[in-house]
């Protein structure tokens, strides 16, 4: 019987977490549910509306109906219905939310924006799996931290990482996000980021230290990272390693992938959805050894790239599958990632 899932929250993440789950063939797509006749709604219908829609608030339901949606119930309804929601509202609604979820008796997965008491494990599919099996709520890393472990565990697994440190070049928001106005500016943070203390929170083994500096674009982040292995390696070791892993691609600057943008292009001219990339793109001419340290940059596509780690959540708390590799290998399997190896 394939798993029953509802998406709440048809924003940014909510489109690619619904994406996601309609693509894996061991799970059903319920319905989303939203609030408000929102662009990503109104696309939706202008497209054919291929999902059930329910609308959170029931004095809501007219303005849903008015924009063209065929509104199927209220959010109780569809929380019913499902065995897991993927909850994607804006930070601080997830919370509230788990009461509903609660009182049906319903898990939940929350995203990297919720506060860590909403859940009960603090997830990512490749470093800590097991330590979700069959828990009722998980939290997601953010997108950033979510790439920066994929990458940290990889090393961790191949050589065992001791000490991280990472500056995040961070893009201020989301495309067509208009929020935080007209910037131009590279803002700092205070060390450590979250994200570092969020590593050390998935991975308690690593030390971790990191510095976040905001900039005004919209697409990606580029993240450099320096990690202290427990032993010799050499950069041809490091690559292979990065390359052989589904969720990493390894791509040259000379050959055109020198921005963030570069990236984005690329997914589109794969024809990706919206420009979606699940993968994070580790840039081979950064990777060197600094003495025994080893330093390289990534990109993370902000937009899609929780996306997989979400789907192996499912996975862990309705306990499909017992084990770390069978879990990931069916995700991959199901969203078209494999490893690409490194280019010739």
């Amino acid at each position: 019987m394939k798993a029953r899932v509802g998406v709440v929250g048809y924003g940014v993440i909510g489109q690619r977490l619904t994406d996601g789950v309609i693509r894996q063939e061991d799970m059903e797509l319920v319905g989303i549910c939203d609030v408000a006749p929102t662009l990503s709604l109104r696309a939706l219908v202008e497209r054919g509306t291929p999902m059930d829609v329910y609308c959170a608030l029931p004095d809501k339901i007219h303005d849903l109906e008015k924009i063209g949606v065929r509104v199927r119930g209220t959010l109780e309804d569809l929380i019913d219905k499902v065995d897991i929601i993927l909850d994607a509202t804006s930070a601080g609604s997830g919370k509230k939310n788990k009461e509903l979820y609660m009182k049906h008796k319903k898990k939940a997965i929350f995203q990297g924006g919720e506060k860590g008491d909403v859940a009960e494990v603090f997830f990512h599919g490749y470093a800590n799996y097991e330590k979700g099996l069959g828990k009722n709520y998980l939290k997601l890393t953010s997108c950033n931290t979510t790439g920066i472990i994929r990458a940290v565990d990889a090393l961790d697994r191949a050589f065992g990482i001791e000490r991280v440190v990472i500056t995040i070049i961070r893009r201020v928001a989301d495309p067509g996000d208009t929020h935080r106005g007209l910037v131009d500016l590279a803002l700092i943070d205070p060390v450590p980021s979250h994200q570092a203390t969020d590593l050390m929170e998935i991975m308690p083994h690593v030390q971790a230290t990191g510095l976040l500096v905001h900039v005004p674009t919209s697409h990606g982040h580029i993240i450099s990272i320096l990690a202290t292995p427990q032993r010799k390696v050499g950069v041809d070791n490091v690559l292979d390693v990065f390359a052989a892993h589904p969720r990493i691609r390894v791509v040259r600057i000379a050959d055109g992938f020198n921005s963030n943008t570069a990236l984005f292009r690329y997914a589109r001219d794969l024809g990706n959805l919206r420009g979606d990339m699940y993968e994070i793109a580790v840039f081979e001419e950064t990777v060197t050894l600094a003495g025994k340290d080893i330093f390289f940059a990534i990109n993370v596509p902000q937009e899609a790239v929780v996306t997989p780690e979400t789907i192996d959540g499912i996975r862990a708390s309705l306990e499909l599958q017992k084990t770390r590799e069978e879990a990931t290998s069916l995700t991959n399997k199901f969203l078209g990632l494999k490893p690409k190896g490194r280019v010739a």
